[in-house]
């Protein structure tokens, strides 16, 4: 693959060719599509839907997965969407509450209350600018370092099989879970050209095929499903139920700073740079609106996916035409139930197996952010505790699920680390004092980065001058600036 070419593939615009956007647009897919199906699988089984409600749940949700997606590339009036590298689906984040709700109040409370939460989200994302100031670098990196934590579950359960698996740990399910791995690790550090930036989609293909020996795949689903089916609009009564609503409502903000987070992630990852206003803005208003859409058709909200966002950080390719070309994929599969059945087909340990280093990417991207301004005491506090808590709650089952303890908390807080360890941050961030020791170490670390911008010109103009840059002392070496002195 040319420079020219290989270019175009890490700028936000430009026409990569039909063999490069294919392949890269489908990795994509395949990261995503369990997660996009697999909330509208639990809730279905809550809400003890039929077989045919069930399949317009899944339907649904790769519709509206896929054109809030293309929004995100190409957005409405060029503020409708983030104009960021971003996949959108289902997000998990809802899941234990939306359980909740479904198996007490039925699928209709779940949509009704979902509406109202789209609203909140809305407005949250028309107000975001004049909120940012309360979410730092020590936030947003802390909840992308918590994305990345709260997945690695997640990659183990695929790789181990599925958890609703008769064979859960099985030897075959490991074996093919290591192959893809390793597969993927092949392709992505010594391939070159398109196998190497679709290293996951080519890994998963080797897993794919080691998998069927082990009867892993199945055709019947497939050939079951039909070619065309269209959404139905309404195929459910909306009720409006103020308890569920109110619990929906907490989380819609706690997911809004968790696409925060992966926008962060995604830009700082594969863009090196951070975010704008109006790009979260958009991000945020577009998903609002695409959810309150979405409680019309049956599907449930929407969120940035944190799996692609570790695609992008791995491989940073971030045209704008792969991820809507993904989008595209995704929105005919809802469309064509067979294509959707070929996807959603995919064995888990080939999921798991290709996932996992992307879930590590993440984490390392969190860690990049919180030490952009260096990790301070106070930033330390922050980060630590608030993960502490994050992951200590959702680690230890029903800590807050006590006797006396109200529902709605375990519901809202009990099962999202991600939940907890954001508003943790933000808390932190606003009571602890700044300055003191948190402030001198900032000043050092401003005067080193001083010192090794003079160092570094010195050098250049050594080079060009013969002249020596420093004059050697024997067992003497100064910095200048911070006063530092090594003896």
């Amino acid at each position: 693959m040319a420079d020219s070419k290989k270019s175009i593939l890490f700028q936000w615009d430009g026409v990569p060719s039909v063999g490069e956007l294919i392949p890269l647009s489908l990795q994509h897919v395949v990261a995503a599509v369990v997660g996009i199906i697999t909330p509208a699988i639990i809730i279905a089984g809550v809400c003890n839907l039929a077989p045919a409600d069930k399949t317009l749940l899944i339907q649904v949700s790769l519709v509206m997965s896929g054109l809030v997606t293309i929004l995100q590339a190409y957005p409405l009036f060029g503020k409708f969407g983030a104009g960021l590298p971003i996949i959108m689906g289902t997000s998990f984040a809802y899941v234990p509450t939306l359980q909740a709700i479904g198996a007490a109040n039925g699928i209709g409370a779940i949509l009704g209350a979902e509406l109202i939460g789209g609203i909140v989200a809305v407005l949250f994302g028309f107000f975001f600018k004049k909120i940012r100031v309360l979410f730092p670098n020590v936030v947003t990196g802390t909840v992308v370092l918590c994305i990345g934590l709260s997945l690695y579950s997640v990659a183990i359960g695929y790789m181990a099989g599925g958890k609703s698996s008769a064979n859960f740990g099985a030897p075959q399910n490991w074996i093919v879970a290591l192959i893809t791995l390793a597969a993927c690790i092949y392709f992505s550090n010594f391939a070159k050209g398109v196998f190497k930036l679709g290293s996951l989609l080519f890994g998963m293909l080797v897993g794919y095929v080691v998998s069927i020996p082990f009867g892993m795949i199945n055709y019947e689903s497939v050939v079951n499903a039909s070619w065309v089916e269209l959404p139905h609009f309404m195929p459910f009564a909306l009720e409006f139920v103020p308890a569920t609503i109110a619990s929906v409502t907490i989380v819609f903000i706690v997911a809004a700073l968790e696409a925060v987070g992966n926008m962060t992630g995604a830009t700082v990852g594969g863009m090196d740079r951070e975010p704008t206003d109006t790009e979260l803005t958009g991000g945020l208003v577009s998903q609002g609106v695409m959810t309150m859409v979405g409680a019309f058709f049956g599907a449930f909200p929407t969120s940035t996916y944190g799996q692609n966002v570790g695609i992008v950080t791995q491989t940073r390719v971030i045209n704008r035409r792969v991820f809507a070309v993904a989008g595209a994929i995704l929105l005919v599969a809802g469309l064509a139930p067979k294509l959707a059945a070929i996807l959603s087909g995919i064995p888990q340990p080939v999921i798991g197996g290709a996932t996992i280093n992307v879930f590590g990417t993440i984490s390392m991207t969190g860690i990049r952010i919180l030490s952009k301004d260096g990790l301070t005491p106070r930033r330390a506090t922050i980060a630590g505790l608030s993960l502490a808590l994050g992951m200590g709650i959702t680690m230890t089952s029903n800590s807050l699920a006590g006797p006396g303890m109200p529902a709605f908390i375990n519901e809202v807080f009990g099962h999202s680390a991600i939940v907890v360890a954001a508003l943790s941050a933000i808390i932190l961030n606003l009571v602890l004092p700044k300055g003191g020791p948190d402030k001198e170490v900032v000043e050092a670390v401003e005067g080193a980065a001083e010192v090794q911008e003079e160092a570094v010109g010195a050098l250049y103009k050594s080079a060009a001058t013969g002249v020596p840059a420093v004059e050697h002392k024997p067992g003497s070496v100064k910095a200048y600036k911070t006063g530092y002195k090594s003896e």
